[in-house]
């Protein structure tokens, strides 16, 4: 099996080109307002539901169970739409999201303070017009107090997530062309002025026999039957196909499929070619059309999708702050060593991002894993001990549990994950991938959950983990994400597979 520090010439070769000046300078982080604006909603929902639900206990002999039999009225689902609605805006006009106006932290915090100050008065349309009086007026003030403690107890710490996963992410789409004749150079230049998308194109791709010109040939990264290792050591969004179609039918066929089976995305100038995975798109974001060979889904659905995972991460957290807070107190005062474990994986399109979770392992655990790699359980690439000796005692019961992995809930918010998808491998796993096919599951964004999770978790071999990621990939549907999320609470709580 090849790994990833040993490879060809060809990749020698990349990595030189590489080392040239780039197209542009890259882009700053996501703007944290985007992130901040669905987490404080997410928190006044979340303590407006609670602070309900405490204050009424006494009037509910049968518990929760009797408050959600309530019925549910037009009039309560409008209120609640006007709420959410002007608590985003409230927070807006009180300066809140200006990072010109909030100068320094404390300025921020004066600034939460009052919006939801001012934001709390609006709760008082639900105690107008509750007809039962189960909406108070001390659970007006109740929610105006929580949710000003948790609103500025939360803050610090996305601040925190956000500086770290920021820093590694790219708006930059990086492309290959195959071709270097006048058709390559064409589409090369058109790539550098377009506007729409910001590409950097990190060489050209050709056979031998290739007509190269002088503008690309001081660019060529490899030959056509170097493709598919390039494609599996290095980060590409886009392979862009400019051979003349009439002599190179062959290649450009061969391109695609190699395309589809690595996972990654190619366009090419022509409709004419069969498939068996990828879904052809017409596209024009250049002057030239070109034909777009998706190797997943993406439509609409997507953009449902990161919706789903803002405001589910956001509510995950709020919900789950309690023992994420009783995770941090037991971890610090039962071990030495930072609180939070953090390790490199390979997210969309092989792109490398901190994933975090509540620290299991003592501190130096990673050091010490070449010593155990001969006692790995795992047929395959991937490395899993049953009784791992480096878990502390707090710890197994964090994995057993699953909470080591609700630090994710951040990197799902950041974009770098999704609530549903194939879970993220560390560096050590992919560099022992010897199958080009196994990249595929690169083609999607990684997630803290999906069918293996449901299906037996660490009890599942290498192999069928890997059919199960494929499935979900090819018959991806937002009803499947829903089913996965509400089989894997029940898989959690049996704590089946759990390692």
């Amino acid at each position: 099996m090849r790994e990833l520090n040993k490879a060809p010439s060809s990749l020698v070769r990349f990595a030189e080109i590489l080392q040239k000046p780039s197209l542009g300078s890259r882009p700053s982080g996501a703007n944290l307002t985007k992130i901040y604006r669905p987490i404080d909603t997410a928190i006044a929902l979340g303590v407006l539901f609670g602070v309900l639900i405490i204050t009424n206990l006494q009037r509910m002999p049968n518990g929760i169970d009797e408050f959600l039999a309530i019925r549910v009225t037009v009039k309560n689902i409008m209120l609640l739409g006007c709420f959410t609605l002007l608590w985003s805006q409230i927070f807006y006009f009180c300066g809140v999201y200006n990072s010109q106006r909030t100068s320094s932290y404390k300025d921020e915090i004066s600034r939460i303070i009052k919006a939801c100050f001012v934001g709390s008065f609006f709760t008082l349309l639900f105690a107008l017009t509750s007809i039962s009086g189960s909406f108070a007026l001390r659970t007006v003030f109740f929610f105006w107090l929580v949710t000003t403690v948790v609103t500025v107890l939360v803050r610090p710490s996305i601040r925190t997530f956000t500086g770290y996963l920021t820093s590694h992410q790219s708006k930059f789409r990086y492309a290959i062309i195959v071709g270097s004749g006048p058709l390559a150079l064409k589409l090369y230049r058109e790539i550098c002025t377009n506007s729409q998308v910001k590409y950097e194109v990190l060489g050209f791709i050709d056979s031998v026999r290739g007509i190269q010109l002088k503008e690309t040939e001081a660019r060529i990264i490899g030959t056509l039957d170097e493709l598919e290792n390039i494609l599996m050591h290095h980060v590409v969004d886009e392979v862009f196909i400019a051979l003349p179609i009439r002599s190179c039918y062959a290649e450009i066929q061969s391109t695609i499929r190699i395309c589809e089976k690595v996972g990654v995305e190619s366009k090419y100038l022509s409709d004419i070619f069969q498939t068996s995975l990828a879904r052809p798109q017409y596209e024009r974001t250049l002057q030239s059309s070109m034909t777009s060979m998706k190797v997943a889904h993406d439509d609409h659905r997507i953009i449902i999708k990161r919706v789903i995972d803002i405001v589910g991460s956001s509510l995950g957290l709020v919900i789950c702050l309690p023992i994420m807070i009783l995770a941090a107190i037991a971890i610090k005062f039962t071990t030495k060593g930072p609180l939070f474990f953090k390790q490199e994986r390979f997210g969309l399109n092989k792109r490398k991002f901190k994933m975090y979770k509540f620290r299991t392992m003592v501190a130096e655990a990673e050091e010490l894993q070449p010593f155990f790699e001969e006692k790995n359980e795992l047929v395959g690439p991937v490395f899993k001990i049953k009784d791992d000796p480096r878990v502390t005692s707090v710890g197994k019961f964090l994995r057993i549990a699953s909470i080591d992995e609700l630090p994710q809930l951040f990197n799902v918010l950041l974009g770098n994950m999704s609530l549903v998808g194939p879970r993220p491998l560390p560096l050590r796993d992919v560099a022992r991938f010897s199958e080009a096919a196994l990249m595929r599951r690169f083609s999607v964004k990684p997630g803290i959950t999906c069918l293996w999770q449901i299906g037996g978790r660490s009890n599942v071999e290498f192999d069928r983990w890997v059919e199960l990621d494929l499935k979900y990939i090819d018959e991806w549907s937002l009803g499947l994400d829903l089913k996965i999320l509400v089989k894997t609470l029940p898989a959690v709580l049996k704590c089946d597979g759990a390692v």
